[in-house]
């Protein structure tokens, strides 16, 4: 599949409370489709990767998207936790280099 990345979804922070997602909790989505995941996941998380994911596992990089700064893309689950009560979770994703 030529230079596809797998790419590393660590939570970095959740705002109110979620009963899914801890801070430093990790799944990886390999080479470019393959979810794999050591614990249960939210769809609230995929479908806020879901836009980005392709881009970010072939090379285009965070800022290109308009996702961050440097190496790493933050994305939001689309939960509004002010609204809700639940929990708004901050995910970093990350290329992983081989």
């Amino acid at each position: 599949m030529g230079n596809v990345r797998d790419l590393e979804v660590e939570v970095v922070e959740v705002k109110g409370r979620c009963p899914v997602y801890r801070v430093g909790d990790r799944f990886y989505i390999r080479e470019g489709w393959k979810l794999e995941a050591p614990k249960l996941l939210c769809l609230h998380a995929l479908t806020a990767l879901m836009p980005y994911y392709i881009a970010l596992s072939r090379g285009i990089s965070p800022r290109e998207l308009g996702l961050g700064k440097d190496s790493v893309a933050y994305l939001q689950c689309l939960d509004p936790h002010e609204r809700t009560g639940g929990g708004t979770v901050i995910f970093a994703v990350r290329a992983i280099e081989e």
